[in-house]
């Protein structure tokens, strides 16, 4: 079952969709668990929907694993209200923290699997919320950014970045950004940032990708390793493109990102067994 919702931000409304989890029907006398969450943050002017629906299929699909899944529009993106070129990075940050909040708030959450699901810039919002959000325990990075400004202006052009700092505002794909999104790009360096989380990762990014380049998903894994604790496993989608857009790779990403979940809480429940 899945339910569309608004959630405030300050003077915003953040449109979302909440997957409620497939769970086991109770015996009698049985007390319902707590369930695992998984937010999932898009990309550079996307949508909860994603390409292709990626997220929709991705939500439904975790669900059936037992996740509460919430995916939801960024301010000014989808369905949400504002203007998303007059935000900045800083600004999803602490969107992507109200809707932990609501979460957490609204449901009764298992506050050992928190986990945040971020594609492209997504990627890196989740990276650099779980570092500043200690609820979160896992972060799952899809073809993740890792130079923020420099990857989104190659997306954007550098003629769009140059029309807004000299005219205030400039057009990308109907989008209206101003200058302070850009700066705000600049002020973040997720590759510097990741070791500071010290919960587990798992990266995936696919060969075919020409918006951010496979190489990231290598480095990011490099400097993930270098933590003293928190496991980091990579997976390389054969063919695969920034958004997954056919069938089998997208069948794959989304095949090994529950794989590996699952082997996350088994790995859980043999620690828990083995303190026992």
């Amino acid at each position: 079952m899945e339910r569309q919702i608004v959630i405030r931000h300050g003077e915003e409304e953040l449109a979302a969709t909440i997957h409620y989890p497939v769970v086991p029907e109770l015996q009698e006398g049985e007390r319902p668990s707590r369930v695992p969450l998984i937010i999932i943050c898009h990309g550079f002017v996307g949508s909860r929907i994603g390409v292709d629906r990626l997220f929709v299929k991705t939500g439904r699909e975790l669900a059936e694993d037992g996740y509460l899944v919430l995916r939801f529009d960024y301010i000014g993106c989808g369905e949400s209200s504002g203007e998303y070129g007059a935000e900045g990075l800083e600004s999803m940050i602490n969107q992507t923290r109200t809707v932990l909040d609501y979460a957490i708030q609204c449901c009764d959450v298992d506050p050992k699997r928190i986990t945040l699901l971020g594609h492209s810039l997504g990627g890196a919002t989740a990276l650099l919320t779980a570092v500043r959000d200690k609820r979160v325990n896992r972060l799952i990075m899809w073809s993740a950014v890792g130079y923020p400004f420099s990857d989104i202006v190659k997306i954007t052009g550098r003629s769009t970045y140059n029309q807004s700092v000299k005219e205030g505002s400039a057009d990308h794909l109907g989008y209206n950004f101003n200058p302070v999104f850009f700066d705000s790009l600049a002020q973040f360096q997720p590759f510097q940032e990741a070791v500071k989380f010290t919960g587990d990762v798992l990266i995936a990014h696919g060969t075919s990708d020409d918006t951010i380049p496979v190489d990231y998903a290598f480095l990011y894994q490099k400097i993930f390793w270098m933590r003293s604790t928190g496991r980091c496993d990579k997976d390389i989608i054969f063919q695969g493109n920034h958004t997954y857009s056919s069938g089998p790779e997208r069948e794959q990403l989304i095949k090994r990102t529950r794989a590996w979940l699952a082997e996350q809480n088994r790995i859980d429940e043999d620690w828990q067994h083995w303190m026992i």
